[in-house]
């Protein structure tokens, strides 16, 4: 669809240039039309632009994760309140109830303890980066790592990555209804096989860890919410960290100075990995949400049995929080961005999602100080999703290992 501002300058949003760059449609939402209804692939949904309105927005009971709220009050009843009992698509008291069992055995701890596994994986992958010729950093590099990792720490078989990475890409790009619905029912029937496996046979990973977790009255995930929790976790735990990765290296790429200013003191990765996440936001847009009644932001009210969308990428940029919002700085304290989202869905892998991103990309500078890309920044293409914002593809010459 076209965005029409209140001036002159029109621009694509979720559709044609808008994809290669949507950072001009988000800086004219913001200061002009910050709360708008915009045109999706599969309806119209209200996007929320402003910085300080989308935190808020996160944390408002008003916007709730129940599709029921967009049907008429007497056609309610008999609707299931999530069409999967995914934890994201779900408000308190079953957002707590899970979020509670799975807190269990993804601690913060449990992801730290990763960390040397995470710089393994890393490594290994360097040594095989070719030091002539071109390579796809994306295919062999910046996917790699997170999807090697989130197998091992779910016990998920290796060997089946291409197959559950295709079908996650279905579900989260612009594809067509009949191919998501295709996709997640192929994934639904792989995680649901991998998961009685496991109970056969258990191991000492997150999904066996989960079949055995209960709380202090005996509860227990049911059959059907350990598969969409695995769907959940699986899916998240790549595509998030995928496009940090490929984003955080493009942004060094094209930013000579702050690469330098990198190289030079590696303790910056810390900071540097909550700028990538605030600079190019892995995660453009939150997961829908519906109003159980009438909210107003910057002004304008959202009516009732609407549905929602909250502007990450947008939000981030939004220089009422961020001076200078549209340069990279290493040294900037970003750590207050919405990247990970805020409030009770606030992601559970925050913190290994972190954890990757400092290594594969720190050591990937450190090591292969002479990585360059092999195109124009301009003839590198995106993909087209509305929910992640991460290249399709990145040729770069990765030039001899220093190590």
């Amino acid at each position: 669809m076209a965005l029409t501002t209140t001036g002159t300058e029109q621009h694509d949003l979720f559709s044609g240039a808008f994809w290669q760059d949507p950072h001009p449609a988000y800086t004219a939402l913001r200061d002009e039309e910050p709360v708008r209804k915009v045109a999706l692939p599969d309806g119209e949904a209200w996007l929320i632009t402003r910085y300080a309105d989308v935190r808020e927005a996160f944390v408002d009971p008003r916007l709730s994760k129940d599709w029921r709220y967009t049907l008429p009050e007497d056609q309610r009843a008999g609707q299931p309140a999530a069409p999967t009992p995914m934890m994201i698509l779900m408000d308190p008291p079953d957002h707590t109830r899970l979020r509670k069992l799975v807190s269990r055995s993804f601690t913060v701890r449990r992801m730290n303890e990763l960390r040397p596994r995470v710089e393994e994986i890393a490594q290994e992958l360097l040594d095989r980066l070719p030091s002539e010729g071109t390579v796809d950093l994306m295919r062999e590099y910046a996917f790699q790592v997170p999807v090697l990792v989130i197998c091992e720490l779910l016990g998920v078989p290796a060997e089946d990555r291409d197959d559950f990475s295709a079908w996650s890409s279905v579900m989260v790009d612009e594809s067509p209804a009949e191919e998501k619905f295709a996709a997640m029912g192929k994934l639904h029937g792989y995680l649901t096989e991998l998961l009685e496996r496991k109970r056969t046979e258990p191991d000492e990973a997150l999904l066996s860890s989960l079949l055995a977790v209960s709380d202090e009255d005996g509860d227990r995930l049911s059959s059907e919410e350990l598969v969409a929790m695995a769907m959940l976790l699986l899916i998240a735990g790549h595509e998030t960290t995928v496009n940090l990765i490929g984003n955080g290296v493009l942004a060094l790429l094209t930013h000579p100075e702050q690469r330098a200013q990198l190289a030079a003191d590696p303790s910056l990765i810390t900071s540097a990995v909550e700028e990538f996440l605030r600079f190019e936001s892995p995660v453009s847009n939150a997961p829908m949400r519906f109003t159980s009644e009438d909210v107003t932001y910057s002004g304008v009210t959202i009516p009732a049995g609407s549905t929602v969308m909250l502007g990450l990428a947008a939000a981030n940029r939004d220089p009422e929080w961020a001076e200078r919002p549209e340069e990279l700085d290493l040294g900037r304290d970003s750590s207050a961005g919405v990247f990970f989202g805020h409030g009770i869905h606030f992601c559970l892998g925050a913190q290994l999602a972190r954890n990757e991103g400092r290594a594969a990309i720190g050591m990937l500078l450190e090591q292969r100080p002479e990585l360059a890309l092999a195109v124009a920044p301009e003839e590198l293409t995106y993909r087209e999703s509305s929910l992640v914002r991460g290249l399709t593809s990145m040729p770069v010459v990765a030039g001899p290992a220093a190590r």
